[in-house]
């Protein structure tokens, strides 16, 4: 996995869970487990643990490579084993949250932390392996060397933020990366920015919200796309291999949605409610939460 690129995580997680199957079948040779038998294991995990459709995939792919890759045996995933797959909209930050959450920060290490984050839209992973040298400060851009996919691109580098950065690296003075740990010239282990970022969301009283740093990813697109940016530029700065991924963010704008107006209030516009005739009852209401509990 090393060889064909894949990165730290993929190879993580492809061990873990073939780990757990070949324990599961612990009395099987790993070569002599069948489709039927992988389809029971998941069935299993399903049942047990109510592991959800990307558990399943992580499952199904690690066999998969397993299979064509260590014991050189055609295996094709079937999709019958997956859970189909839930549709739900990512959490959102409202524009007054984000300044609540940037007012909270208790350093400028955590407030530059926070406004890359915001102000560019980048990935955990990617701020982790932000070296010093990819903010480019000429060209107001920040260079992601290690994306997803293993892919380069270009990120946005507000001006906002480059004050904050150049304010963080006179205090801390990092050797290579731009977020290093304990140890100089070692970049920041990704649960310690994690920590980080939760901890201005509990100093902001966000903490139950269940917001974390790809919250704020969400929220860059989103933000974006209600201040009038494209689809498609949203697309590539936040990396995106399909314009599929990134359309879900249209169903999170609130610009649009606020000048809608109901073709009931349309149809009904100038009329007055206490002219639209209605069947009176004899039961007496009392309050609204009697109209509204039935």
């Amino acid at each position: 996995m090393s060889v064909g690129h894949y990165s730290q995580a993929s190879v993580r997680n492809y061990l873990r869970e073939l780990r757990f199957l070949f324990d599961y079948y612990r009395d099987i040779d790993p070569e002599q487990i069948s489709q039927l038998q992988l389809e029971n294991y998941i069935i299993y995990i399903k049942s047990e643990f109510n592991a959800k459709r990307d558990k399943c995939r992580m499952i199904a792919h690690s066999w998969s490579f397993f299979c064509k890759k260590v014991i050189h045996k055609p295996f094709m995933i079937p999709n019958t084993i997956f859970p189909r797959k839930a549709f739900s909209l990512p959490n959102v930050m409202s524009t007054d949250e984000v300044r609540l959450f940037m007012n909270s920060c208790n350093s400028v290490k955590q407030l530059a932390m926070a406004q890359l984050f915001y102000s560019s839209g980048i990935r955990l992973s990617e701020c982790c392996n932000l070296k010093i040298e990819d903010v480019d400060v000429r060209n107001m851009r920040i260079r992601i060397r290690n994306g997803k996919g293993d892919k380069e691109r270009f990120a946005l580098l507000s001006p906002y933020t480059l004050k904050t950065i150049q304010r963080y690296v006179l205090e801390h003075n990092p050797l290579v990366f731009l977020f290093e740990g304990l140890q100089a010239g070692v970049k920041m282990h990704q649960r310690s920015v994690q920590h980080a970022i939760e901890q201005i969301f509990k100093q902001a009283g966000l903490r139950e919200k269940g917001y974390n740093t790809h919250t704020l990813r969400h929220s860059f697109a989103t933000h974006l796309l209600d201040n009038g940016a494209d689809i498609h530029t949203i697309k590539e700065l936040l990396g995106h291999n399909k314009i599929e991924t990134t359309m879900v963010y249209l169903h999170l704008q609130s610009y649009k949605r606020a000048g809608i107006i109901s073709p009931l209030d349309t149809l009904l516009q100038g009329q007055s409610i206490d002219t639209i005739p209605v069947k009176r009852n004899k039961v007496v209401i009392r309050s609204i939460e009697d109209v509204l509990n039935g």
